[in-house]
């Protein structure tokens, strides 16, 4: 019997979106599932160059965003609180031993999950494929749509 698939669409860059693909991915390789991972629109920052661990989370618009007391909009707006929201969320994840976006990056590559950039998306970005992380493949829709034809879960994130 052949194995179960799973694919992944990443459409977004911000450090608590970069978590649940990567974390999934993983797993689900682990489980001996085949992934693969399409990264699109913004979610191209998880994958560029040196981007992994400098990934950013937004405490504007964002209401779950965990915070000692409740932030109003204008306040989350200020300068500076960018910076504060994304070291809290990094200190809680080191804080129970979660893996990094770089570590998790890695981990996939070694698990065999495929990434894939979205060529089109990175055209239309002007994301040159020399930006993008060692072991990512190029291709637009039908390729996605390739991986996911065949798989038992298709997720977009």
């Amino acid at each position: 019997m052949a194995n179960k698939k799973m694919t992944i669409i990443a459409s977004k860059g911000s450090l608590d979106m970069a978590y649940p693909p990567l974390i999934l991915a993983t797993t689900a390789a682990a489980m001996d599932i085949d992934v693969t991972i399409f990264f699109t629109f913004y979610g191209l920052d998880i994958i560029k160059k040196n981007n992994a661990d400098n990934l950013k989370i937004s405490p504007v618009g964002n209401p779950a965003l965990p915070m000692p007391v409740p932030i109003p909009t204008l306040v989350a707006s200020l300068p500076g609180m960018e910076a504060m929201a994304t070291a809290m969320m990094k200190s809680m994840f080191n804080k129970h031993g979660v893996a990094s976006i770089g570590q998790l990056l890695d981990l996939a590559r070694e698990s065999g999950v495929k990434l894939i950039g979205c060529q089109m998306t990175m055209d239309v970005m002007g994301v040159k494929q020399s930006d993008i992380i060692d072991g990512v493949e190029f291709g637009g829709a039908a390729t996605w749509l390739d991986a996911a034809s065949d798989a038992q879960i298709n997720l977009f994130i």
